[in-house]
């Protein structure tokens, strides 16, 4: 298809010196008569009658080739929505349309992480992965996935709610392959399903029990003077759902009649929240309270002895009766939470931050918030709902404020996007990383977090400009000279370096880019640009950094080596790395 200069629009100002210190796509048919017969005699027979003329209908016009403008939406809505998607990809999306594009997602089977785990363990078993550390199966089966999965909305949302409901590497985590396998494909199979069934799932994983220490918690002996650890209690109502203080729909907060903000709960609360969470323990072969050896392949089981009995008093004055069983309690305690109405705008900020945007307003907060209680479906607790609304709504394509547009792409997604939108390939098909690579220039890799409060916390504003007015900056928080250096270097061995783009153990193939699409346009570097703005920057590279690109890339002779200069420049510069 022919493509055509896309417009450049204005974006702050980048000159070239930046690039040097390294900072940062009829119808033609003839009508059948009959000739007619010859002369004669009376006796002759009557002529033929002449037939009809045939007519032919043409053939249906071609559909419409997708606009600029449509190339640019469906751009945008694969940054967001995916991990990155090639030129072909966004073509498609936008003859489909975003809206029918993303029903299409919601519909695709869970490609789960566990088979490529199951599949690399066997080999290990088996002795043909020579040396290969059992404890490292979980990252090389977490990129081959991420690689290669079709429901790449899922993969997607699953990675920014790893964002919120955060395990890690630790202890037995790191250890055994599968705890943090199984407990990502559980936020891939709640991905669209219902929040209240993703709390359940992820409060009664075993990663989870682990990680916020509520696997083996007992009831209270007072004679030995123990009683049940408040971790998870705390947390759940921190970080998963509610947060520390009470919240308008729109996400703006509450105020009690001091004037000073209501928290949500107190210190008593997080004792009867922690009653409730005891009892619980390991399944699978020799389950027992108190087992020492996890088991990661089901939920975790409750103990009734082990179980504090009697009431337990929870917000808004739910109070859970004595006598019930463990389970019960657990099931109506993460009900009580579902139910509040913070849940709405707490969690449905953080998404809009981790998807679209790192400022939304209170009114696009509101929207979302909305949708999550139901308002138009009546279902409470609809990821499908709140997805459509947090991607959807007019403000993520036109915020009301052009200061508070765009987030920060964090370097997970930045390296990601770097490989799928250039057609990495392998000999085999396989894409295994460690991720080392990428933790140790960028201080981040998926389930990898220092601590449950994420890499980066979602108020964090950077001190200058963004403080100033008043913003929030997320991801800048792990933002220092040493990652931005990094963060460069590893662009610089994925593009310039053959089998550099992934950390890739022994004995497994490693994956190259493949520009050839990108090397066919590197003679006419007007177009080169225009195809790398569409796919990296949505159409919006300042004429100011694509002039400073342009310069540079003209003055390389080889046309493979001008296409990959190109793609390095887009991909550090502020025009790609902060993305609108």
């Amino acid at each position: 298809r022919q493509r055509h200069h896309l417009p450049r629009r204005s974006r702050p100002a980048w000159s070239a010196s930046c690039f040097a210190k390294g900072l940062i796509g009829g119808l033609g048919l003839a009508l059948l008569s009959a000739c007619g017969g010859g002369g004669g005699g009376s006796s002759a027979p009557p002529p033929a009658p002449t037939p009809p003329p045939v007519t032919v209908a043409p053939d249906p016009p071609p559909d419409p080739l997708p606009t600029v403008a449509e190339l640019e939406r469906a751009s945008k809505f694969a940054a967001r929505t995916t991990f990155g998607l090639p030129y072909s990809d966004i073509e498609a999306i936008a003859e489909v349309g975003v809206e029918d594009w993303l029903e299409e997602q919601f519909q695709q089977p869970v490609n789960r992480h566990k088979p490529a785990v199951d599949t690399l363990k066997a080999l290990n078993n088996a002795g043909r992965l020579g040396e290969f550390p059992t404890h490292q199966i979980w990252r090389v089966a977490w990129w081959h996935r991420t690689m290669t999965a079709e429901d790449v909305v899922r993969q997607r949302v699953a990675f920014a709610l790893s964002q919120i409901f955060v395990v890690g590497e630790i202890d037995m985590l790191a250890d055994e392959p599968w705890a943090l396998t199984t407990y990502y494909d559980v936020l891939l199979e709640n991905a669209f399903g219902n929040f209240q069934d993703l709390l359940l799932d992820v409060t009664l994983h075993p990663s989870m029990g682990i990680y916020l220490s509520h696997v083996n918690n007992a009831k209270a002996d007072p004679v030995r003077n123990t009683y049940p650890d408040q971790n998870y209690a705390r947390e759940v109502m921190q970080l998963f759902t509610i947060g520390l203080y009470e919240l308008n729909l729109d996400g703006s907060l509450k105020q009690g009649e001091d004037g000073l903000p209501i928290a949500t709960y107190d210190n008593d609360d997080i004792a009867e929240f922690a009653k409730v969470f005891t009892g619980l323990s390991y399944g699978g072969d020799d389950a027992r309270f108190g087992k020492y050896w996890p088991w990661f392949l089901e939920p975790m089981t409750m103990f009734e002895e082990f179980h504090e009995p009697g009431e337990k008093r929870l917000l808004g004055g739910t109070v859970l009766p004595a006598g019930q069983s463990g389970m019960a309690d657990i099931e109506a305690a993460v009900n009580n939470l579902f139910e509040h109405p913070n849940v709405g705008p707490f969690i449905g900020r953080q998404l809009i931050q981790r998807l679209v945007r790192s400022n939304p307003s209170p009114d696009y907060v509101e929207r979302v918030a909305r949708a999550f209680n139901g308002d138009d479906t009546g279902v409470r607790g609809d990821m499908g709902a709140v997805l459509r609304a947090i991607l959807l709504d007019d403000e993520a394509w036109a915020p009301p404020d052009p200061r508070t547009s765009g987030k920060m792409r964090a370097p997970v997604l930045r390296h990601l996007s770097l490989a799928r939108q250039f057609r990495a390939t392998s000999e085999d098909g396989t894409f295994y990383s460690l991720g080392y690579a990428l933790q140790y220039f960028t201080s981040q890799h998926p389930l990898a977090s220092p601590s449950v409060f994420n890499f980066f916390l979602p108020s964090h504003s950077p001190q200058g400009e963004i403080a100033d007015a008043g913003l929030v900056a997320p991801e800048f928080e792990i933002v220092t000279p040493t990652t931005v250096i990094g963060a460069v270097n590893l662009t610089d061995l994925g593009i310039f370096h053959d089998g550099q783009l992934f950390d890739v153990p022994e004995p497994f193939p490693r994956a190259n880019l493949n520009l050839s699409e990108y090397v066919r346009l590197a003679d006419d570097v007007g177009a080169l640009m225009d195809r790398l703005d569409l796919v990296m920057t949505h159409g919006e590279l300042s004429d100011d950094t694509r002039a400073a690109i342009a310069d540079i890339v003209e003055a390389v002779d080889d046309p493979e080596q001008r296409a990959r200069h190109a793609v390095y420049l887009m991909s550090i510069s502020p025009d790609f790395v902060v993305a609108s």
